[in-house]
């Protein structure tokens, strides 16, 4: 059996043409990620009623399950795009890789996991009668804490990722050295969000907009595997 080419064998061209399909997979998710929590799961949920909440669940149900749809199609061009940056990146050192590679698939494994919470409120809705569905709001907004606590905790391991990832191609010749910075500087928000969330969610309020240092990087980063691919 033929072995499989190392990183080290590719063409040029054959590495730009990776760095481009992991650019327009991390496109899509990025758009997928922005579409299901910020312009379909959003304008559903009101924190500070659960009786409005679970009313708009079931006026919506069908954005709230096309959100779940979008974000089970987002975790899986995941694995894609921690295939393309592990070969791209594993010459720098392949130690480093395979660990921003781990922590990248428990991410993506807990992300995906966790979709369940999102379900179980559909659930005990449909199982509710219409005299019932004020009595199971304050279950329904239960789960989907559980689920902004399940996501927090999966962004903890994939700011361990980008920290590692903005190592890697800081130390990388094919990739320019402020793309490193930022995904660093990514990695970083994640992990302070996510780290407040669980041990001082009170604060989870004034820290949440510091992702936007995250947001920044992963676009930069995004744009420049698609437009540029790698510099060799």
């Amino acid at each position: 059996m033929q072995a499989a080419p190392s990183p080290h064998s590719q063409s040029p061209t054959e590495r730009r043409q990776l760095a481009r399909l992991a650019g327009a997979c991390y496109l899509l998710i990025i758009v997928f990620g922005v579409t299901g929590q910020l312009l379909l799961r959003g304008p559903l949920i009101d924190y500070t009623n659960a009786a409005a909440t679970a009313a708009n669940l079931l006026a919506e149900q069908s954005a709230w399950r096309l959100s779940i749809a979008g974000d089970l199609l987002m975790h899986s061009l995941d694995i894609v795009v921690m295939i393309a940056l592990f070969h791209l990146l594993s010459p720098v050192n392949r130690t480093l890789a395979c660990m921003a590679l781990i922590a990248n698939v428990i991410q993506t494994a807990i992300a995906g996991a966790n979709k369940l919470t999102l379900i179980m409120p559909l659930l005990l809705l449909d199982s509710a009668s219409p005299a019932e569905v004020k009595a199971v709001a304050t279950e329904v907004m239960q789960w989907i804490h559980l689920h902004d606590y399940g996501f927090g905790i999966a962004l903890i391991f994939f700011g361990l990722a980008c920290l590692a990832y903005g190592w890697l191609l800081f130390h990388s010749a094919e990739f320019p050295k402020f793309i490193g910075v930022l995904m660093a500087l990514a990695g970083c928000a994640y992990l302070l969000n996510s780290v407040t969330l669980l041990l001082a969610p009170a604060l989870s309020g004034l820290v949440f907009p510091v992702l936007v240092l995250s947001f920044i990087g992963e676009l930069t980063f995004t744009l420049w595997l698609l437009i540029k691919g790698t510099r060799t």
